[in-house]
């Protein structure tokens, strides 16, 4: 049976979930957590480690800090553009002064910075403030 390794975004559990299963909200074996949600989530560094290499759905990652104004900007576009999407990929915050760590292992030189990962791979990025079309058009280009 066909599956995809989705990370939770709470515990950090790796989960196997069969694919007919995907549209059926699935839930982390571990906490219980929902899986796929069409929204954000504010992740750690440990967590965007295991999604960003291990996730088999594309995962979209907000690079922000709360001191940065165009950051305060693009969030609720950010939000949007995941309630738009959909289930068809996932998306997440990480908080860069709370974890500056994560700023030099991705190389980040500015926020806020969108990265998406797929397969493993951060496959393309994008700096500064978009909206919620323009958003999804790049992540589009970019599947």
């Amino acid at each position: 049976m066909p599956s995809k390794n989705l990370t939770c975004f709470s515990c950090g559990t790796i989960n196997r979930v069969p694919i007919e299963r995907m549209p059926s909200k699935p839930k982390c074996g571990t906490c219980g957590q929902q899986l796929n949600t069409p929204k954000v989530t504010e992740i750690d560094a440990s967590t965007l480690a295991k999604a960003s290499k291990r996730d088999q759905l594309p995962l979209l990652v907000d690079f922000w800090a709360p001191w940065c104004g165009p950051c305060r900007t693009m969030a609720p576009e950010f939000s949007k553009a995941a309630t738009s999407l959909g289930t068809s990929m996932r998306f997440a915050k990480i908080n860069t002064e709370e974890f500056p760590a994560v700023s030099q292992r991705h190389n980040i030189r500015g926020i806020p910075t969108m990265a998406l990962f797929k397969n493993g791979k951060e496959i393309a990025r994008q700096s500064g403030v978009m909206r919620a079309d323009q958003i999804k058009a790049w992540v589009q280009s970019h599947s």
